[in-house]
């Protein structure tokens, strides 16, 4: 049994790079495609106006990758130092698509940014064009080929468990990449991105346009990001409630805490607008409900029923019933692969293996034979993730959506009009609106991973079995140092940032050769001060 504080510990150290490192995703998805866009204008209408847009936006683009990148790079490496016995578990299926995207799209896009860098004078418009939408694609290939790896992790398909080998092996690969969890995350994600990038790009515009400064290129900006946000943002809400219906038929436990249904409820079920959920009574101390609208969100239908915490709680503890045998069995085929009785009792409960697992550590001494039915019922109420948690990191996220959708709507009406620099109010409130998405994000991804609790693997694999065997000690000086690290990291970005930003555009062609401090002293910049930092 590992140690619960090193569990924990783990988790906190994973969450903390992976949340670090998700603030320089969505902008690095969203401007990729931007600069493509302002670009494209640029070749068709030969306008230096929007190659100073592609060099000005391009340069805080690069900031931002380079430090994404410096940031992701370590997150591959804690599969192996803090999840090892994960890694074994399913390290055929999970190792896959990260390879890939290694191989694939980070290559491409590592590649083809020094050519979209520093290829302005060697390569004609078109081919220069051409290579700007390559950099794009690689970003958004990169966001598929994880997503698809994540998307293993809510909803396992296309592996099974060997139990002479004792690990999942990959069954087909076809049904991992086109997971429905993995494909509507992925387009949920990315347009995420392009919200990110558009609200970024609106805001900077605005704070030029309130202080008439680079009016040409602040007017255009805001455009073309108001247009691409107002689309994008409409796009993330739908399919945001696409994914949540897929997401209701694999993980119906994140549903439930979703909504804070501690019972279930006849169809059509009450939706709660605000509610104060209390893990420990099961119950809501507080909600504000409005009757009949949850069920057809959720199922598109008034009269199928959505499964509360309640009978989910129920079906697990038969689930952990039925997996007592399995993994009774797997200890029997530890020792004696070929063990026929324990291969045919195997074969017959195997598909609830994870839920045996999961009542291991509850067990007296970790032996599911000694279980008595009280560890049988915590275990299947451990399966529930936390529904304070859940319930609220969802409301945010889907409320910071709507905000964006609204300024957006005012944003495309006022710039469509020109009447976008006589909106003083709404120039001063644009800078404001950058933070939002990322809050947005930040809260999508905690949905998503605090819902899939108490599983690193959806069904399969418990969060408390996945660890590394560290100290405490350890542990704790890891996590420190990567925080300490990391915000090291943002505070980069941010001076990067605002120091360009201040600095604004340089004239149209400036960026032309390699020296150019629009990108070659940017990118000197973060190298020195990272290095400085090694």
């Amino acid at each position: 049994m590992i140690d619960a504080t090193v569990v924990a510990l783990s988790r906190w150290q994973f969450a903390a790079t992976a949340l670090y490192h998700f603030l320089f995703v969505p902008l690095t998805l969203g401007m990729s495609f931007m600069l493509a866009a302002m670009e494209t204008v640029y070749v068709t209408t030969g306008k230096p106006i929007y190659r100073q847009m592609v060099d000005f936006w391009g340069k805080l683009f690069l900031i931002n990758f380079a430090l994404g990148v410096a940031t992701g790079l370590t997150m591959e490496f804690e599969f192996g130092t803090n999840w090892s016995f994960y890694s074994g578990f399913v390290g055929d299926i999970f190792g896959a698509p990260l390879a890939i995207e290694g191989l694939m799209a980070f290559f491409m896009e590592s590649t083809f940014i020094g050519l979209m860098v520093f290829g302005w004078k060697r390569l004609s418009k078109v081919q220069h064009l051409f290579v700007t939408y390559l950099v794009a694609l690689g970003s958004n290939l990169s966001a598929l080929w994880i997503l698809v790896a994540n998307g293993f992790m809510q909803d396992p398909q296309g592996a099974h468990f060997n139990p002479v080998t004792m690990r999942m092996e990959l069954g087909s690969l076809p049904a991992l990449i086109f997971s429905p969890d993995a494909q509507a995350k992925f387009v949920h994600t990315s347009i995420a991105g392009y919200v990110t990038a558009a609200i970024f790009v609106c805001g900077i515009s605005a704070w030029y346009m309130a202080r008439g400064r680079h009016m040409e290129l602040a007017k255009r900006s805001f455009r073309v990001a108001a247009l691409f946000g107002v689309l994008a943002t409409a796009g993330v809400i739908t399919l945001g409630d696409a994914l949540g219906f897929v997401g209701a038929h694999a993980q119906p436990a994140k549903l439930a805490a979703m909504e804070a249904m501690w019972v279930t409820e006849k169809a059509p079920a009450p939706f709660h607008v605000i509610a104060w959920p209390s893990q420990s009574q099961h119950r809501n101390l507080f909600a504000l409900q409005i009757p009949f609208v949850l069920t057809p969100l959720l199922t598109h239908t008034l009269d199928q029923q959505v499964p509360g915490i309640d009978q989910i709680v129920a079906d697990n503890a038969q689930r952990i019933r039925n997996g007592i045998p399995a993994v009774q069995a797997l200890r029997v085929l530890s020792r004696d692969p070929q063990d026929a009785a324990a291969l045919a009792q195997f074969d017959a409960h195997q598909k609830d293996l994870g839920y045996g697992f999961l009542l291991q550590r509850f067990a007296p001494g970790g032996d599911v034979s000694r279980a008595t039915p009280q560890d049988v019922q915590q275990a299947a109420w451990d399966s529930i993730p936390d529904v304070f948690a859940e319930f609220w990191a969802f409301r945010l996220m889907v409320g910071f959506g709507l905000l964006m959708l609204a300024f957006f709507v005012l944003a495309t009406l006022y710039s469509l009009r020109n009447e976008v620099q006589r909106q003083r109010w709404f120039l001063r409130l644009a800078p404001w609106m950058i933070p939002v998405p990322w809050l947005a994000c930040e809260m999508g991804w905690i949905t998503a991973e605090v819902g899939r609790q108490p599983w690193t693997v959806y069904g399969l694999l418990p969060t408390w079995m996945s660890a590394s065997t560290h100290s405490v000690g350890y542990m704790v000086f890891s996590l420190g140092g990567f925080v300490t690290l990391y915000t090291v990291f943002i505070a980069v970005e941010m001076y990067l940032m605002l120091r360009f930003v201040r600095q604004g555009p340089q004239p149209a062609g400036g960026g032309s050769g390699p020296l150019h401090p629009l990108y070659g002293g940017g990118l000197a910049t973060v190298g020195a001060m990272m290095r400085k930092e090694d």
